[in-house]
């Protein structure tokens, strides 16, 4: 029986997780399966550790002595399953909730088109929509976060294909994306084993983007997978666009990936960028340029609780 692993990473987010956990136990997969939740706590200080323990006894539990950050946390996970003899990874936010074919479908793209990753077709959960006057109350459920990843690699951003779009059929066809999305993607073993695990250095943020760079450059192909649907919460929980965190880690991290993969032309405009961020920037925009240019990475010197 070959084993899918699911790895779900909390940090004080005690009700998005056991919601997560308890739409995961209802999904379907495939004959010869074996389905594995396994939750990561990244030493939360809210009442998650004693909840999981009372709803999901039999589910592994985690606990890490520090906050990790996404990378460090589902590290931890990714380690776990593999001593564990999986044969296929998910890593999966907990502010998610699966349709119940998500997991089955999304195990029938790595076999039918022969390729060890992919992503899933994510839709805003009903109500978190950026945009919430836009649409009509049958359009929510089916409002797209997530249809597949492209790299601008000449301003080193990377976009979601259909973000704030209705589905209407437009994304249904299996493709070749650039790079997968931390809030859900699946790989196989051999993937992992061969490309590593998620990069330390970028604590939060742009991970995602480093794996799938490394996971192409090893000649492994990422595909969008349409059937397979799971839907976001997208709540903000670091604060949204702008936000201290984000100017910090997103700063830092740009560069971290930008001067990493970039082409040549796009390293050279990302170097001027971050002097004239030094210069004119917000405060935590400096510091992560000046964060960046000491080696001041992982962690950093973000003030997070630990």
């Amino acid at each position: 029986m070959e084993k899918i692993f699911i790895i779900i990473l909390n940090y004080n987010g005690c009700k998005n997780t056991v919601e997560c956990v308890k739409s995961l136990l209802k999904v379907r997969i495939p004959q010869g399966y074996s389905l594995n939740p396994v939750i990561v706590d990244n030493n939360s200080i809210d009442n998650s550790v004693e909840t999981f323990k009372s709803l999901f006894p039999k589910i592994p539990l985690i606990e890490n002595t520090k906050n990790l950050g996404y990378s460090g946390g589902n590290n931890s996970g990714i380690k776990y399953v593999l001593s564990h003899g999986a044969s296929y990874i998910i890593v999966l936010n907990n502010d998610t909730l699966l349709d119940r074919a998500s997991v089955y479908e999304m195990v029938e793209a790595l076999k039918t088109h022969r390729v060890d990753v992919a992503s899933p077709k994510i839709y805003f959960e009903k109500g978190y929509e950026y945009h919430k006057d836009r649409y009509k109350t049958k359009d929510l459920g089916k409002v797209f976060w997530f249809a597949g990843g492209e790299m601008d690699w000449a301003n080193v951003i990377g976009h979601h294909r259909g973000v704030d779009e209705v589905d209407e059929g437009q994304f249904d066809n299996k493709i070749n994306i650039e790079f997968i999305t931390g809030a859900c993607f699946i790989g196989t073993r051999d993937v992992f084993e061969k490309v590593g695990v998620l990069d330390d250095t970028y604590f939060l943020y742009y991970e995602d983007a480093d794996l799938s760079e490394r996971i192409r450059r090893a000649g492994f192909k990422i595909i969008f997978s349409p059937k397979s649907i799971i839907y976001h919460k997208n709540a903000g929980s670091t604060g949204g666009s702008g936000s201290p965190l984000q100017d910090y880690f997103i700063t830092r991290n740009r560069l971290v990936f930008g001067l990493r993969y970039a082409p040549l032309r796009s390293k050279l405009a990302l170097m001027r960028e971050s002097i004239r961020l030094l210069i004119s920037g917000r405060k935590w925009q400096k510091r992560g340029v000046f964060d960046y240019y000491l080696r001041r990475l992982g962690r950093g010197t973000y003030p997070l609780p630990s």
